[in-house]
Parts: structure tokens; sequence; C-alpha cells
């Protein structure tokens, strides 16, 4: 049995929230949350949510246990990038790219393993 969530056009950067969830990847899922609570990165808050989800969804589908539950995959897809311009000297623009992130979390009974 496995639930998932997803979060899709998040701002943070797929670099950033890759380092976060290459983290929790195979943890069990209360631990996972609790590790997410104190991590000092920025991308742990809506990863942090994500995986919120990813458990509520498997207690009211399923009604799955929360202590059972491993966070058995979980990875970040690149999302549409905003393109902006910041203004330099001499009249120049640079661009500025604000990156996006696409979350996925998969939350089930058995682990398989700390690979993605």
């Amino acid at each position: 049995m496995e639930a998932r969530a997803k979060a899709r056009y998040v701002r943070v950067t797929p670099r950033k929230a890759r380092r976060v969830v290459d983290f929790i990847r195979g943890m069990p899922a209360e631990e996972a949350q609790a590790a997410l609570a104190f991590a000092p990165q920025s991308a742990s808050d809506p990863v942090g949510k994500v995986l919120a989800s990813a458990i509520a969804n498997a207690e009211h589908a399923q009604q799955a246990d929360a202590g059972s539950l491993v966070v058995s995959r979980a990875w970040v897809d690149e999302g549409p990038t905003l393109k902006r311009f910041r203004p330099r000297a001499q009249g120049r623009g640079y661009r500025i790219n604000k990156r996006t992130s696409h979350i996925t979390v998969i939350v089930s009974d058995e682990p398989k393993g700390r690979s993605r």
C-alpha cells in the first residue's frame, strides 16, 4: 500500500529541494517529519508540507497507521523558470532566473531502500 502527494510550482530551486528530499528518503515518516522540523534549509518547509499531505492521504484512503509508514520514494522535478531582469550599472539589465520545483513524496508500508 502506498500513498502519494505532490506539490507543483513551488518557489524553491530544484537543486536546494533535492538536497532536503535526499535527506529524508528511506526514513520512517514520523522521523522524517521531526527531522524536517529542525532542518535549517528553507526548502524543508514545503517538503514537510508534502510529506504531511502524503501521510494524511495514507491515513485517510488506506486507513494506514502513521507509525508504520516509510518514505519509500521522493523526488524533485524542475518546474517552469520565471525570468526577471535586475537593473545594473550604465543602463544594463541582468537576467535573474527564479526557478520552481515539482515535489513528489510517496509513503508506503514496506521500504524500498534509500535509492531513488
